[in-house]
């Protein structure tokens, strides 16, 4: 049984990490899985690119990046969801090639830049595509509205579009490409949170489709393990003694789906009842580039790429906050519980199904920045309620996401895929 992943990176950022880990978890259990993307950065002969897939990969990004700058005056469009959308025209012309390839199943995973709607449409080998996010059933959003009212629910039609959104439709003629070129595409489809799938099975793309619920893998001894308090925080260069507060995504405080400006208001509350008891630590930005306006003192970690220092970050920290407003299921929560931190969030995606409410953090009703203060300082407070919630953390972890089981019920999906594949014939 050979398997081919497919995403456009190895490493950079959350679906990418997802992507790799649920590939070498297979790989370790003795599945023939390799991975194709565009740009490769891990040193893994598991994992290929070629030189014209970079080339192309860069003129893609240079595209795509013009393509969404929302820029009025080369649109003339204009929408007040500010998540990534991708328009789906965008090929790296390697159709070809996965047809030809010696894989039995393609298992597709977050392909920007890399095969366009056409492409997608065009793919003849067995399909598995692992959603990271709203995308594939969506217009061109990445992240959209999932109330009953929302357009990948009821169709992207001209009476439903969003007020605010101007200019030519392009998430309609996004989503009705989809529409005409995967109308004979066959996909089973695993959706890593119980939303997400709940999402895919209520859309109209994927209302026929088989849709199979399989978390995300972490490994938890070489790297994802608890570390001492006190030897993180001395790696990290941190003499304080107070509560540390982390916040970690991609892009830091700048994306606004990641809640930072929910955070703030809840650290605003905390700082009042607890009188400069707490600090925060942020990753993925450094502090140059934002404005500090913080209630507490910041430690602004930067752009953490190496998993072993982005252990110890978590480690040096009393709990992890993931003021989401939408998200799938967020790698900084599960690394931050595999490192023993309990984490406090938004109750909404699929953070319910990491965070079990009061036994390895807190769950906050949306998006209620006093509930959130109070999970926070009910994480804190109380020094053996926090060893119970690190412990169960770590628990939680090494039950729900071990590449083991991870890789077994893939391995499970894709015999059953080929079977079904060639009972077709």
């Amino acid at each position: 049984m050979k398997i081919l992943q497919v995403n456009t990176f190895d490493d950079y950022g959350g679906a990418a990490k997802a992507a790799y880990r649920i590939h070498r978890a297979l790989v370790e259990e003795g599945v023939e899985s390799c991975m194709r993307v565009l740009e490769k950065t891990k040193q893994d002969n598991t994992v290929f690119s070629d030189s014209s897939s970079i080339i192309n990969s860069k003129i893609a990004r240079k595209i795509y990046y013009r393509l969404n700058s929302f820029n009025p005056h080369l649109w003339r469009w204009h929408t007040d969801n500010n998540s990534l959308h991708t328009f789906g025209n965008i090929s790296s012309g390697l159709t070809d090639e996965f047809n030809i390839c010696n894989a039995d199943v393609l298992n597709l995973h977050w392909i920007s830049n890399m095969l366009s709607v056409k492409d997608i449409g065009m793919l003849r080998k067995p399909l598995i595509w692992t959603f990271h996010d709203m995308w594939p059933f969506c217009g061109g959003e990445h992240y959209s509205s999932d109330l009953p009212s929302a357009r990948f629910r009821q169709g992207y039609r001209s009476d439903n579009r969003p007020s605010l959104e101007r200019g030519p439709d392009l998430n309609r003629k996004t989503w009705n490409l989809k529409k005409t070129w995967w109308r004979n595409q066959h996909f089973d489809i695993v959706c890593p949170s119980r939303w997400l799938a709940q999402c895919a099975r209520e859309s109209v793309l994927f209302s026929d489709a088989n849709i199979h619920i399989i978390p995300y893998a972490i490994e938890t001894d070489k790297v994802w393990k608890p570390i001492s308090r006190e030897i993180a925080r001395m790696k990290l260069g941190i003499t304080s003694k107070k509560k540390i507060i982390l916040f970690g995504a991609l892009g830091g405080t700048k994306n606004q789906i990641k809640g930072a400006d929910l955070l703030k208001a809840a650290i605003e509350e905390v700082i009042g009842q607890q009188d400069n008891s707490i600090e925060l630590a942020i990753f993925g930005q450094d502090g140059r580039s934002s404005e500090n306006t913080w209630p507490c003192p910041v430690y602004w970690l930067g752009e953490v790429k190496d998993e072993h220092a982005l252990a110890i970050a978590y480690s040096a920290a009393d709990v992890m906050v993931v003021p989401s407003r939408q998200d799938n299921l967020p790698n900084t929560a599960i690394e931050a519980q595999a490192c023993g931190i309990p984490v406090v969030a938004f109750k909404i995606g699929g953070l319910p199904d990491i965070i079990t409410h009061s036994q390895t953090g807190w769950l906050a009703q949306p998006f209620d920045a006093s509930e959130m203060a109070f999970g926070i300082q009910w994480v804190l407070e109380d020094e053996n309620r926090w060893n119970s919630l690190s412990e169960l953390s770590r628990k939680n972890v090494l039950t729900k996401f071990s590449p083991q089981i991870i890789a077994q019920q893939y391995s499970k999906l894709y015999e059953m895929v080929i079977q079904n594949h060639a009972s077709s014939k």
